[in-house]
């Protein structure tokens, strides 16, 4: 319980304009907000980015928390909420590159190329030679 009276006295003051008691409960619950978003965006860079953006929100959004939950719970939710943002946002996006019709057969015979050149690919070749010779 002194866990929950303790961030709840740095909301109080964090809501007064104390910026660094909002960096305590920043620093406090950072990792846990990270690994929650990694679960939802799975690029760490990524996650990290949103993670950020769900302690910008919740600071800008502080003046509206009532306290009838635990500062972590209404964090989590805002965590969840911005992963889940950044995924409906990147499945709206189109493509950063476009690949035409030549970009793409030669990418396909590269593709190839690489896979005639394997360890296994060169192995069975030897094989078969052997035999046929």
């Amino acid at each position: 319980m002194g866990d929950n009276s303790n961030d709840k006295e740095l909301v109080k003051r964090a809501q007064k304009g104390d910026k660094v008691a909002f960096d305590v409960l920043m620093t406090k619950y950072q990792y846990k907000v990270i690994n929650l978003v990694t679960r939802f965006v799975k690029d760490e860079d990524i996650a990290q980015d949103v993670a950020q953006e769900a302690f910008i929100k919740a600071y800008h959004g502080l003046a509206k928390f009532r306290g009838d939950s635990a500062f972590y719970t209404w964090l989590y939710r805002i965590a969840i909420n911005s992963a889940k943002n950044y995924l409906v946002s990147q499945s709206r996006r189109t493509p950063a590159y476009t690949v035409d019709i030549e970009d793409a057969e030669r990418m396909e015979s590269v593709t190839l190329l690489k896979e005639l050149n394997t360890p296994e690919a060169s192995m069975l070749t030897s094989e078969i030679e052997n035999t046929i010779y």
